[in-house]
């Protein structure tokens, strides 16, 4: 799904003005991801405090390590994300991340994380499924590929819950004149939503990824 590439043209998009130093990834995993996408930069980010919040502690001390060798600082937080949302944020991020995340919420519940990320963070970036025929093709041709089938279960299911138009930007009920936000597909069959706030843009011009 070209899911390092996508992420590192959206995170190109925001046009930051300084790399970020604080990062928080909503419904991380493993935390695989970002360590594929930290490997990814060019120039590489260094001095970074990667926050992962997840239900469930998944991250190894592999890639603890080599989190490390990237000089990237790990902080774990096994928390519910409508919990941590809802909590009063002392701790800001300059960049948060979803991947794959936000689709699983229904519409109230995704407003209030939203809210929650829009309270603690200077930019905000996910890619998400995009509900689309190209991408219902797609998940109902996974078998092909070996997929079993409960993999391709979770495609159709993803597929159908995954977002079009401009449906995060009617979910992202912040004040409009402090964030400029953008909307978009990703082909093959991503859709992807950023939002930044127009004091942590660049005067011109974007950081190369």
């Amino acid at each position: 799904m070209r899911s390092v590439s996508i992420l590192r043209y959206a995170v190109s998009k925001l046009q930051l003005a300084v790399p970020p130093a604080r990062i928080l990834e909503l419904g991380a995993g493993d935390g695989s991801l970002l360590l594929r996408f930290a490997r990814a930069l060019k120039p590489r980010w260094t001095d970074v405090e990667l926050t992962l919040l997840d239900r469930h502690l998944l991250v190894s001390d592999r890639t603890h390590g080599a989190y490390a060798q990237l000089g990237w600082r790990l902080r774990l937080l096994r928390a519910d994300a409508l919990a941590w949302a809802s909590d009063r944020h002392e701790r800001r991020y300059d960049l948060c991340i979803a991947n794959l995340f936000l689709h699983h919420f229904d519409l109230p519940d995704l407003a209030a994380l939203l809210r929650g990320v829009a309270a603690s963070s200077d930019a905000f970036v996910a890619c998400e499924p995009r509900r689309s025929g190209l991408a219902r093709i797609g998940s109902r041709l996974l078998a092909l590929l070996g997929a079993n089938e409960i993999t391709r279960g979770d495609a159709i299911k993803s597929v159908a819950a995954g977002f079009a138009g401009l449906e995060l930007s009617a979910a992202w009920d912040s004040a409009a004149p402090d964030w400029i936000v953008e909307e978009y597909p990703a082909l093959p069959f991503t859709h992807c939503y950023s939002a930044v706030r127009t004091a942590a843009r660049a005067a011109g011009g974007s950081r190369g990824l």
